[in-house]
């Protein structure tokens, strides 16, 4: 529940995505809904990768998952609210997929490969049903997660981890991949669920105590740089196989990101989700150093808040970062989430 010294900012970030909406629907409302599904994404994929990783803890054990234990638990408590944020999409649906606008699967048979099963994977009642069914299923999850006989279970965790890396990939290709149909890549679901490990981890170590967790923080800093590295290996290998075979219906996706604008954007995160994370965690000194840590952690969910732009608001047809700032300021109002966070962590 939100304690009383908390409204203040809840309802101040809610008043701005209020005003957000308004303004964006009235001026430009695929630009509006493309910026809403990346700061759901961020929020819904960073909640679940965290709790991937606490998962991940109880099959392999360790200090370092006690450590970060806490923080990750209370989290998934905000995983049915940032799941019922993607709600209002499903009533957009047509007009931010090109796929469900009026006569838009007239054209597929000229764009697509393999038309037929996109055209029976695309129907509309078909995907709404898959996200309604993803979105159940991590609400689901996260309430199970933190059922006394089920917190610690291996067993559970084998399977809430099987289930989180089906149903992301399959969400991955819905809500992302399908904003240009005629792409298709087969290790996208990987990396999206890398990042939101990554984003996950980054978000307990930016809210744990760090200070308590001091012994473990080596392990948790090497844990962190295994995550960039597992994402800029997937991020570099699509790339690489796409733009070497060079078809039209592949590099599609990455056309739409040559503008001067997003190539800004890509070389923005190359250095925050790769280069300077790496070059940080390679020293062991960093890596004892809990507030260096922390800031580290911070700018990696910023840089993930930014690949997660990057993955949608081109595809809705953003030729430029004209209107990035949308997505800030959503993933701010929608940040209200965490706000009574720290005070939960230190009585929970």
């Amino acid at each position: 529940m939100m304690r009383a010294d908390s409204r203040l900012p809840a309802g101040a970030g809610l008043a701005a995505l209020a005003v957000l909406a308004v303004a964006g629907w009235l001026l430009d409302p695929r630009a509006l809904l493309a910026c809403w599904l990346a700061a759901c994404w961020f929020w819904a994929g960073t909640l679940m990768g965290g709790l991937a990783n606490v998962w991940l803890h109880n099959l392999t054990g360790g200090a370092w998952g006690e450590a970060i234990r806490a923080p990750l638990l209370q989290a998934a408590r905000r995983v049915p609210l940032a799941c019922l944020l993607f709600l209002p999409l499903l009533a957009g649906v047509a007009l931010l997929y090109p796929w469900a606008a009026p006569g838009g699967t007239a054209l597929w048979h000229e764009t697509l490969t393999a038309p037929a099963f996109k055209a029976w994977w695309l129907a509309r009642p078909f995907f709404t049903l898959r996200a309604l069914a993803c979105l159940a299923l991590w609400s689901a999850l996260s309430w199970l997660a933190r059922r006394p006989g089920l917190e610690r279970s291996p067993a559970f965790s084998a399977f809430a981890l099987l289930a989180y890396g089906f149903s992301m990939s399959v969400a991955a290709f819905d809500w992302i991949m399908s904003l240009q149909p005629e792409w298709y890549s087969s290790v996208f679901g990987w990396l999206a669920a890398s990042g939101q490990m990554l984003s996950g981890l980054a978000l307990a170590l930016g809210l744990a105590d760090r200070e308590a967790s001091r012994r473990v923080l080596p392990d948790l800093g090497n844990l962190l740089l295994m995550y960039v590295l597992v994402w800029t290996y997937l991020a570099y290998v699509q790339f690489l196989i796409i733009w070497s075979a060079d078809l039209p219906h592949e590099i599609a996706w990455y056309l739409r990101r040559s503008s001067p604008g997003w190539i800004a954007v890509a070389w923005t995160l190359l250095a925050g989700h790769f280069a300077a994370p790496l070059l940080i965690l390679l020293s062991r000194r960093a890596k004892r150093a809990p507030r260096l840590l922390g800031m580290l952690a911070w700018g990696v969910l910023a840089a993930h808040l930014l690949d997660c732009w990057w993955l949608i608001v081109p595809g809705a047809g953003a030729l430029s970062p004209h209107w990035l700032w949308l997505a800030p300021l959503l993933a701010l109002a929608l940040g209200v989430l965490l706000v009574p966070f720290r005070k939960e962590v230190s009585h929970g």
